[in-house]
């Protein structure tokens, strides 16, 4: 029988997780994302499957970010109909996430109606936005020579609140260390990864006449001592292993810095009365954001600022975060043990809608504004740029990952202006990025966990010890340099993979 998989996303970019393993007639996903970035990088998500969705059996889901479940209901509308399995905290901040998707979707739709009114009733379809773009495996390359830009509008959603409804019937939880079968003969156990509440490392078993073969998925692993979430799971026996490279090039600085840094740009912001705009993935980044600025107040490291909560969908995650106390770490379990609500700051205000959202700029300043999406690409976060981005009183602060190609990314690297649906808006606002805030382990902390599989003891995969290493999930620069380190410090094969490469692991 043979084993193989191919990597259909996450490779020589950080953004569209999906990998599908085939052991004889039977088929399993793991992850099924969103591209994000560029525009010509979102059109990707508008492309056909590279497989029969009828023919999945199971898709394993490691967690809740955009970038790793955001096709899925596109999948069920293509025909898929197995079970979704994944902890029960991905579950429901997936729920959230899809949901927040299919109606951005729509109202991009409707944008695009309301600029083009000669389209509305024309025989107008999704491909017509990737037409002039080929699916092969030179895409990645193409695509990162892109002009970056921010879009609120497209012709045609991908799918509807009612594919998500069709979605979520397909939901099975599993618990932490559980061992489920999947499919015949193949198995899986999700591992906690420390990245985002349900997040987990996917351990997937495969049993044939040639014995066992075990292919461990990282996900997105987390950071070490972060709060609210417990570390990374360590796991040290494997024949393949895929692994993450986000921060394969990078350290992160220290934790403590971090925190100094955060209360610095507060501060300064409040003595020049201007707006302190931070972008923040919904889900994982702006609770633990929250964490530290309630932290620092009750401290009396930081002044007492508005803080506009800019996300209906963080608002619906931080509900999930507290009715999962059983994901936490035993720090944030004691404080909420003695009463406290270390998620929560004080006098914080979420918006539920738009003219809420856009109603922030008439507040006196100084205040602070958490709005996503995290890298610019969408979301709420860009009429606030417009508002902003001129104003020289203000501050962008960026506390998660940029990808190569998208707004966010030109900004942080020195971008005099802004291109937000066509316009250009003047950058003249403080720009400053921290980086110990990320959710993604750094090249150290990457090593570390994959230094678990070459210390298994022996030097064939029966002891542990992986026959290739994977590098997926990265910028090829970051890929390319995390590959040399498990190399040439760790003596483990590598490979780096290509987009729809496919790979035999047994014959």
């Amino acid at each position: 029988m043979t084993i193989a998989i191919q990597f259909l996303g996450a490779v020589e970019t950080v953004t569209g997780s999906q990998y599908l393993v085939t052991a004889g007639d039977r088929r399993i996903l793991v992850d099924c994302g969103f591209f994000q970035g560029s525009p010509s990088e979102v059109a990707r998500n508008r492309m056909p499957l590279a497989y029969d969705a009828h023919s999945v059996d199971a898709l394993l889901l490691t967690h809740a970010h955009l970038d790793h479940c955001g096709r899925i209901p596109s999948l069920v509308k293509a025909g898929f109909s197995g079970p979704i399995h994944a902890t029960g905290g991905t579950l429901d901040l997936t729920e959230i996430v899809l949901r927040d998707s299919a109606k951005l979707q729509e109202e991009g739709e409707a944008r695009w109606l309301r600029h083009h009114p000669e389209a509305a009733g024309a025989a107008d379809t999704a491909e017509e936005e990737t037409a002039v773009e080929r699916d092969d495996p030179g895409m990645p390359a193409r695509l990162r020579a892109a002009d970056p830009e921010a879009i609120t509008m497209s012709r045609a959603a991908l799918y509807h609140p009612s594919d998500v409804d069709s979605t979520v019937q397909l939901f099975h939880p599993v618990a932490y260390e559980e061992s489920l079968q999947v499919a015949p003969g193949i198995s899986a156990k999700f591992h906690d990864a420390g990245h985002i509440l349900g997040s987990a490392i996917i351990e997937l078993t495969v049993e044939d006449a040639g014995g066992p073969l075990t292919v461990v998925f990282s996900g997105d692993l987390g950071r070490r001592d972060t709060p609210i979430l417990r570390d990374p799971t360590p796991i040290s026996h494997a024949d393949f292993v895929l692994v993450e490279s986000t921060y394969g090039n990078r350290e992160h600085g220290p934790m403590e810095q971090a925190v100094n840094d955060l209360a610095a740009a507060v501060s300064e912001v409040a003595n020049g009365n201007g707006v302190l705009l931070v972008p923040s993935f919904a889900i994982g980044r702006t609770q633990e954001l929250v964490w530290e600025l309630d932290e620092l107040l009750r401290n009396g490291r930081i002044p007492k600022l508005p803080l506009f909560l800019d996300s209906p969908m963080a608002s619906r995650a931080s509900d999930v975060y507290m009715r999962h106390p059983e994901d936490y770490d035993e720090e944030t379990a004691g404080l909420i043990r003695s009463g406290g609500s270390p998620l929560e700051y004080p006098g914080e205000e979420f918006t539920n809608d738009a003219d809420q959202s856009k109603a922030i700029r008439t507040n006196p300043k100084p205040f602070m504004i958490v709005a996503s999406s995290g890298m610019l690409t969408g979301g709420r976060i860009l009429h606030h740029l417009k508002d902003f981005l001129p104003d020289p009183a203000s501050m962008l602060l960026f506390i998660g990952y940029q990808g190569q190609g998208s707004l966010g990314y030109a900004i942080q690297h020195g971008a005099k202006e802004a291109r937000i649906d066509g316009q250009k808006f003047p950058v003249n606002c403080k720009v400053r990025s921290i980086s110990g805030f990320s959710a993604h382990a750094d090249e150290h902390e990457l090593e570390d966990w994959v230094r678990n599989f070459a210390g298994a003891g022996g030097t064939a995969a029966s002891d542990g010890r992986p026959k290739t290493i994977f590098v997926v999930h990265g910028d090829p620069d970051a890929a390319s340099a995390f590959a040399e380190r498990i190399r040439g410090d760790l003596g483990l094969n590598v490979q780096l993979p290509t987009y729809r490469q496919d790979v035999v692991l047994r014959q």
